[in-house]
């Protein structure tokens, strides 16, 4: 397992856990990030991250992702 700023741009993950304090999690969970789901790193900008989860795009900065570990 490693934190999604680890992965590798273009292949897709799997999330194994979400970290980080209850309301994180949940602001995650609702954005898609749930564990069993796929997600893929599109691109790394400006030490944010665009990522596709659940056939859409989202950007989120890497404290946040550094919360989602994945494999």
């Amino acid at each position: 397992m490693m934190p999604l700023t680890m992965a590798e741009t273009g292949k897709a993950s799997i999330i194994h856990k979400v970290g980080g304090r209850e309301e994180t999690r949940r602001f995650l969970e609702n954005l898609g990030f749930v564990a069993g789901g796929e997600v893929t790193v599109v691109s790394e900008i400006g030490g944010n991250m665009i990522v596709n989860v659940k056939d859409s795009r989202v950007a989120i900065g890497k404290d946040m992702a550094n919360r989602i570990l994945v494999e």
